[in-house]
């Protein structure tokens, strides 16, 4: 049985205040896994990427959080909405695909 893979924009965001951030495009990423796995992943990950300033690579991320679904409606704030934290917060025990990541279309 093979794993769902999907296609994800993370966006590392440093400063909401300044609007600091920085997208990465992780292809092929198992559905399968859980959030924890893939926060580990990306923690592992960032500090290696080159092209991405010193400040977005040893900066303590700890949350993640759904910003648009494609063919979903977007929100209109430009760096990351505050509103439904709740219902878009990623629980690090849930597999990817549960917590509503996936290939939507």
């Amino acid at each position: 049985m093979s794993s769902e893979k999907a296609t994800i924009t993370v966006r590392l965001i440093r400063s909401f205040e300044h609007r600091n951030f920085k997208p990465l495009v992780y292809h092929g990423v198992n559905l399968d896994q859980t959030v924890k796995e893939f926060i580990v992943f990306l923690k592992k990950d960032v500090p290696l990427r080159t092209g991405l300033p010193p400040p977005f690579k040893h900066y303590k991320y700890d949350k993640m959080k759904i910003i648009h679904q494609a063919h979903k409606s977007k929100t209109n704030e430009l760096v990351l909405s505050l509103e439904d934290d709740d219902r878009f917060l990623l629980k690090e025990d849930w597999t990817m695909k549960a917590a509503g990541v996936g290939n939507w279309g």
